[in-house]
């Protein structure tokens, strides 16, 4: 062996010696254990009256009893995190006046650093803070809840941003670590027809770091649907994001599991949803979201009215956390779900609406003749029946066109009507905010009427797929099969032309909705 040779030999030993030490080395846990759980709270039967502080206290001490048990359970399992429910210790519908006696002051975490329950004289009337703080550091979890904030506004120097009676009342996220110190307050920026509270005078990004799995940010309920704050976090490279939520559901598009699940999909995060449940209000549907899988309980007509903690191990997706690189390919999913629907607001959406369909109009761009208007979720939708086993339709509504490939499969003796439909414009009803959606649907009768009303069930499974070219590329994509089970898309792809492209087969259910559901945040204040 010459001398040069030796030298590469030498060199080469080296180099596998030193791969071999990094590579034994301490290696960092690349997932953790997430729990969410679904509230049934227990309800001031009379919100609109106003209660005194300790009669306050009284009630939401029986909601944390229950959060404390289940922080107990979620602690046994190997969760690192927990997350409960918007409006999970007070509930909802008060006035501003009579939520008064459920208010506490929290400090901005940003400006000090306070553990309530190692310091709980700091601060007076901080009974609920100081129990949360409490039972983080107990379990040796980090803690997510969602509780009322009284904040003093400067009505003397600062009259023109202040309400009239001088004083802020937010709702708010408050993140306890694992030793039970404040580490983040957020202060819902999106409010759904909650007089109770204040919108904040400036939008709040806000996010907080873990040592098992690095970044998380923090929005509430309809915050989903907008811009502010979640959309700020994720084009920031926030791909962990927490969800308290009460929502009501809102068939055909935007139930609970079906929405949650569609923008951990398109925006390709991970999302913790705890949902409240509570049947009156149609009130259920939380879970445990990748890019990669689904943890999720939705309840059934009829179930026990009952909570739910939902326990999974996930990846990391923070591509800053420990040096890691993590990101996937944007737009494109190829990956098996494994979901769970184990046997063991403020509301956020309900419409109400009726708007009888209607012959297409000569304005429009008609492709077939059996292309009609018919209102769904509020909004007026160009539809198109699916009138064969097999076949490929168009439907426009305005410019804005969908495209489907499909082959019916139908199952048992039953017919069922399906239609494609296809909406560009402004939502309005409860809520302001543009959308292009293209969503195929199965209608609730036999007649066209029907299409785009509430459907939970369905036989007929179907091979499709679903395509539309979005001028945005916010683009949620999901898949919802019988008595709420969702299914993962078999490949999605979204081109640089904004085409978007949802294709999926072997169903396990019956076909409910698949959509694609586009989010034009840049037309919002049009």
């Amino acid at each position: 062996m010459s001398l040069s040779e030796e030298t590469m030999f030498l060199f080469i030993v080296s180099f596998y010696l030193t791969l071999a030490i990094v590579q034994t080395g301490p290696v960092v846990d690349s997932s953790y254990v997430a729990a969410v759980y679904e509230h049934n709270l227990i309800l001031n039967p009379e919100p609109r009256v106003p209660l005194s502080r300790p009669a306050a206290l009284q009630h939401m001490q029986k909601n944390l009893d229950i959060y404390e048990e289940q922080a107990a359970r979620a602690a046994q399992q190997g969760a690192q995190i927990l997350v409960f429910p918007e409006d999970g210790l007070q509930g909802f519908n008060f006035s501003r006046s009579s939520i008064s006696g459920y208010l506490e002051t929290i400090p901005d975490p940003q400006q000090e650093s306070w553990n309530p329950c190692t310091e709980p004289d700091k601060y007076n009337n901080t009974e609920v803070l100081q129990r949360l703080s409490c039972m983080a550091r107990r379990y040796n979890l980090y803690l997510v809840a969602n509780m009322a904030d009284l904040q003093p506004c400067p009505l003397k120097t600062d009259p023109s941003s202040c309400p009239p009676d001088g004083r802020w009342q937010f709702n708010t996220n408050v993140v306890f670590s694992s030793d039970g110190l404040l580490v983040a307050r957020y202060h819902k920026q999106n409010l759904y027809f909650e007089e109770s509270f204040d919108t904040p005078p400036k939008a709040e990004i806000i996010t907080f770091e873990t040592p098992f799995a690095g970044r998380f940010g923090l929005m509430i309920c309809f915050d989903i649907l907008f811009h502010d704050p979640t959309v700020a976090l994720v084009e920031r490279g926030v791909r962990q994001l927490i969800f308290p939520t009460a929502w009501m559901n809102a068939l055909p598009l935007l139930d609970s599991v079906q929405f949650q699940r569609a923008f951990s999909l398109g925006a390709n995060v991970t999302l913790l949803a705890a949902n409240l449940r509570n049947d009156r209000m149609n009130m259920t549907g939380s879970g445990i979201y990748t890019p990669f899988s689904a943890t999720y309980h939705h309840a059934q007509r009829g179930d026990p009215e009952e909570g739910r903690l939902l326990v999974a191990r996930v990846p990391v997706l923070d591509p800053l956390w420990a040096g890691q690189s993590v990101a996937t390919e944007e737009g494109v999913v190829m990956a098996e779900s494994t979901s769970s629907t184990a046997t063991d607001s403020g509301v956020c959406h309900q419409e109400s609406c009726f708007v009888s369909p209607r012959p297409e109009t000569a304005s429009s761009v008609p492709l077939s003749s059996s292309t009609f208007i018919s209102s769904m979720m509020c909004d007026p939708f160009t539809f198109v029946l699916l009138n064969e086993t097999v076949g490929e339709v168009n439907v426009c509504n305005g410019t804005f066109c969908c495209h489907l490939q499909y082959r019916q499969l139908p199952q048992g003796s039953s017919k069922e009507l399906y239609a494609l439909g296809a909406f560009a414009g402004t939502h309005t009803v409860n809520g302001r905010y543009a959308l292009q959606v293209c969503a195929i649907v199965r209608c609730a009768g036999l007649d066209v009427s029907s299409c785009g009303q509430e459907v939970e069930e369905a036989e007929s499974k179907m091979d499709f797929l679903l395509e539309g070219k979005f001028g945005t590329r916010y683009v949620y994509p999901s898949v919802l099969a019988s008595k709420m089970v969702l299914e993962q898309p078999e490949h999605l792809e979204k081109a640089a032309d904004g085409r978007v492209t949802m294709k999926h087969s072997n169903m396990t259910g019956g076909l409910v909705t698949a959509c694609l559901y586009g989010r034009m945040y840049h037309l919002d204040s049009e």
